[in-house]
């Protein structure tokens, strides 16, 4: 990899072939700027308001699945090569040096006899040697294109781990401002408690009220107070779980002040079109083509592979004593080698027959994620529409609870309302403050799960 590649920031660091599809996740203004400030802003001031924009930022930049899945596209990247592949030439050297010590005891034609002992000897030989492959079965070509394969799959289970991120990030942060509106709720609630409580005791100074209605509200309002304790333990951890997912401290303090904004152009038709989008479907379908490219991988085998040799030699030996005392050869050389397979015990037909099996076992893989996927589309949307049909009611119940409340709190300070006409007309806001909040996560939450099956999230 080359130093100029290395500068790059790592959350861009793709190759080009996969930037498309990774740039149409991020193109949106969540600059990792935004990040760093929110992450300074919580070490120097304790406290910071966090945005959707800057938690999805912070994600992309801490998430260690991100960086797993960015290391493996990296890796992949390296090997995607034909000398990976085997396509490139091998060129070998070797050396050798050796001393040694001889009895030597030679008759030779003339009638002269050679007889001694511990003779000193060297031997030296160097060579180097180059070989390439020149066929064999076409292997190399789909080992190549099996590599290419793996580096696009990998780059799209990059792609997967970013848009889950975001989803979830997503999802958590929603979570925590519907916690935060039943709070809101809550507080309400709390206020007309304890409106209740001071007309009562304005009441009961001058023999207007009893005893009983001051107990009662006061513990009706303990218990708001008691429920509002209970609902903000809720919120902590909620914005405990969205801190972990952003890998920051669990204890860090932050403030999110945002409300669930719904998008109501979903169509089913649509969403169901877009299904094949999902980087998930994406490598299922590059899994079956590399399975594809094992099977030739696995059948070239049985093919006979040629290679072409070339080199240079050199070999030296001497010795003390004996009929030849020097002998000294060097010089280049060229050749072909074959090797047939003729019989193994049918290892690769085997072998061939089971990366047939796997290719088929990839496709009903992707078969059942395309299945997976568009069922939890469907439902999803059944969700999302009927959620919407609700809601625009449910907003009309709330704007009316919360009038009733009023009009009752006047009736009952005129003494024309009971304290239980009150505690109604609580007990009717509350509900339908927790159904108003609760519809508008619950279609919220599913035009992110549609978003997220269909790679749409902006």
């Amino acid at each position: 990899m080359s130093g100029s590649r290395k500068k790059r920031d790592r959350l861009t660091m793709l190759p080009q072939s996969s930037k498309t599809r990774y740039i149409k996740i991020i193109s949106v203004k969540r600059s990792l700027l935004a990040a760093l400030l929110f992450t300074a802003g919580i070490t120097c001031f304790g406290q910071q308001t966090l945005t959707l924009d800057s938690a999805i930022a912070i994600a992309l930049r801490n998430s260690y699945d991100i960086e797993i899945a960015r290391n493996n596209v990296e890796a992949a990247d390296i090997s995607n090569s034909y000398g990976m592949a085997g396509g490139l030439p091998v060129v070998t050297g070797t050396a050798t040096d050796r001393e040694q010590l001889n009895a030597v005891n030679q008759r030779i034609s003339t009638g002269e006899h050679i007889n001694r002992k511990s003779a000193a000897g060297n031997s030296a030989t160097a060579g180097v040697q180059g070989s390439i492959l020149l066929y064999n079965g076409m292997q190399v070509v789909a080992t190549k294109h099996r590599l290419e394969e793996l580096e696009k799959q990998s780059q799209e289970y990059l792609n997967a781990n970013i848009i889950n991120t975001i989803a979830t990030v997503m999802t958590q942060y929603y979570d925590v401002v519907r916690q935060q509106s039943y709070l809101t709720t809550l507080d309400t609630s709390i206020a007309v408690s304890q409106q209740r409580v001071d007309i009562i005791k304005t009441q009961l100074d001058v023999g207007l009220a009893n005893n009983a209605d001051l107990f009662q509200s006061q513990l009706d309002l303990n218990a708001l107070i008691q429920s509002r304790k209970l609902q903000e333990l809720a919120i902590e951890q909620a914005k405990t779980s969205l801190l972990t997912s952003l890998t920051l401290k669990p204890d860090s303090n932050i403030v999110i002040t945002d409300s669930i904004t719904v998008d109501q152009s979903l169509m089913l038709e649509d969403v169901m079109n877009n299904i094949y989008q999902s980087p998930d479907i994406t490598a299922a379908s590059m899994q079956v083509t590399i399975n594809r490219l094992i099977e030739k991988e696995t059948a070239a085998q049985r093919y006979p592979s040629l290679y072409a040799n070339a080199g240079y030699n050199y070999n030296r030996s001497q010795t003390a004593a004996g009929n030849v005392l020097l002998n000294q050869t060097y010089g280049p050389y060229v050749g072909v080698s074959l090797t047939i397979p003729i019989y193994n015990g049918s290892v690769y037909k085997r072998q061939q027959k089971i990366a047939a099996i796997n290719t088929e076992n990839a496709r009903l893989q992707e078969d059942i994620i395309v299945r997976d996927n568009t069922s939890n589309a469907v439902k999803n949307y059944q969700a999302y529409q009927k959620s919407l049909q609700q809601l625009q009611t449910q907003q009309e119940s709330y704007a009316l609870a919360k009038q009733l409340l009023d009009l009752v709190l006047l009736k009952f300070q005129a003494r024309v309302a009971t304290i239980v006409d009150v505690k109604n007309a609580q007990e009717s806001f509350a509900n339908a403050g927790y159904l108003l909040v609760n519809m508008s996560y619950a279609a919220k939450a599913a035009e992110i799960e549609m978003k997220r099956l269909t790679y749409k999230l902006r």
